[in-house]
């Protein structure tokens, strides 16, 4: 028994959209959150029975015993230590993401060195058997946390079971393979995705096509080209393509979308040569799927960023300031006009902000026209063309990374024009939006080309995701020491 593709009509998809039940309770953050109670649990136990058997047992010499608040006081200070290390040691990942194994391993490495910055710090009290205590310790946590956790793993997989706790996904892709991964999801709940609908790539051409389901209709929610308004109605978690195609365009387009909304994106692994080279992928435990990661940092690495932003930005304004102070005097000295140069760019996320550089050209106050500036552009001053070369120009914009509007490493923030323009050349364009731009950047490091064309922009591009897929502290330093090394070298434009 066969399904006609071309009986589906815009009435039924709207009644297939009310029909898709919503989940009883949904949230990405559910096994962190769950990770998280139990984590608390078991660090509050593991400390209250060392305590016990420290200065309680009779085992071990005692000077002075803990009262109730000494010992609350120490449950607050453990429970923010351990928290922390786990934190930024990436124990919150999804457990779907490694084994139970793999867990059980980094639990005891992180507790194993944890507790051993705890002992220097407290050395141990005078206690007579330290080495004897430190174990104690360690083995306490370690059982602790990784019972706790196992119940956790456990309780979730009964949740996600019984759709008490589900993911709501959508299904992008041909008519075949999305309707076999929806029925996948049907029958492996463990999974916890719900399925909120299918999107086609084209259902003129699956009409074509005859597929044995009969309620294969009745997933269907829209075609393609209505993606972004299905997902803004829909508000799922996660959007998983299921497709036979290699059309890259088509691909990456689904993967801009989700990305402007921070939505998960999975494919099926075949698919995985497509976006080679360009997203930060991860094979998921248990799941027949990859990750499009579309949170390039997690929270910590976004702190640590920042930190490092801020820091520096204050210690070359503050240390250079001589030297900012002449190059200003020279920037008055050679022609008329203001000694700072504003400009509207956009930021992270589409915002706009005012960009601030020394003056390197004749001042124009009454033309607000955006354009590029050319090689050898008749505009720019005899001293703006030192700064230019030197890239001394750029400095002010350590007050913008200090006001939050740029980073010091990021790719180069454009005019809103430009942007509109090369987002509707390139889809995909609006992906180098999601992090904050920069002053510096890894195509300025590495291209000496000037030139505005569709060609150079696509260039730059990969440029641009190749650091935003590979963003780091140590990456962040080494662009910072190639681009002093370009400023001493005057690579720069004139």
């Amino acid at each position: 028994m066969s399904i006609e593709f071309k009986n589906i009509t815009d009435t039924e998809i709207m009644l297939n959209e009310q029909s898709i039940k919503k989940p009883f309770f949904r949230s990405r953050y559910s096994q962190v959150l769950i990770q998280l109670f139990v984590d608390i649990i078991a660090i509050i136990v593991s400390y209250l029975l060392y305590t016990y058997i420290r200065f309680y047992s009779g085992l071990y010499s005692v000077v002075i015993k803990p009262g109730l608040l000494e010992v609350s006081l120490g449950v607050v200070i453990f429970l923010i230590f351990w928290l922390l290390v786990f934190f930024f040691t990436g124990m919150y990942k999804n457990w779907y993401e490694r084994s139970p194994f793999d867990e059980i391993w980094a639990v005891l490495k992180v507790t194993f060195i944890g507790t051993a910055v705890i002992i220097f710090a407290l050395k141990y009290d005078g206690a007579s058997s330290p080495r004897q205590l430190y174990l104690i310790y360690v083995a306490l946590i370690s059982v602790c946390l990784i019972s706790g956790r196992t119940i956790a793993r456990n309780l979730e997989k009964k949740l996600r079971k019984n759709r008490i706790l589900t993911i709501p996904v959508i299904i992008v892709g041909t008519s075949k393979r999305a309707y076999e991964f929806y029925k996948k999801t049907e029958q492996s709940t463990t999974w916890g995705f719900k399925s909120q609908g299918i999107v086609l790539f084209d259902i003129e051409e699956a009409f074509n096509n005859e597929f044995p389901a009969l309620d294969f209709s009745k997933q269907i929610i829209g075609n393609f080209d209505d993606l972004e308004s299905i997902v803004d109605r829909y508000h799922p978690e996660e959007v998983i393509i299921c497709s036979d195609k290699t059309n890259h365009d088509l691909l990456l387009s689904v993967v801009s979308i989700c990305s402007d909304r921070n939505l998960r994106v999975r494919i099926e692994p075949d698919l995985y040569d497509i976006f080679t080279g360009q997203t930060k992928t991860q094979n998921l435990y248990g799941i027949p799927l990859i990750e499009i990661s579309t949170q390039l940092l997690k929270p910590w690495q976004e702190a640590i960023k920042r930190i490092f932003d801020i820091t520096l930005s204050l210690i070359i304004l503050i240390i250079g300031f001589p030297l900012w102070l002449l190059v200003a005097i020279g920037v008055k000295l050679d022609s008329q006009g203001p000694i700072f140069y504003t400009q509207p760019r956009v930021g992270k996320d589409g915002k706009i902000f005012k960009i601030y550089k020394f003056r390197s050209m004749t001042f124009e106050p009454e033309k607000k026209e955006e354009k590029w500036t050319v090689v050898n552009d008749p505009r720019v001053t005899k001293f703006g063309k030192f700064i230019r070369k030197t890239h001394l120009d750029e400095i002010p914009q350590f007050y913008n990374v200090i006001r939050g509007d740029m980073s010091v490493v990021g790719p180069r923030p454009e005019q809103p024009k430009f942007v509109e323009e090369f987002t509707k050349a390139i889809p995909h364009y609006k992906r180098r939006l999601k992090v904050r731009p920069g002053i510096t950047g890894w195509w300025q490091v590495q291209s000496t080309s000037y030139t505005l064309s569709l060609d150079e922009i696509k260039y730059r591009i990969k440029g641009d995701f190749y650091y935003i897929e590979n963003m780091s502290l140590k990456l962040d330093i080494e662009i910072v020491f190639r681009t002093i090394y370009l400023m001493i070298t005057g690579h720069g434009q004139a």
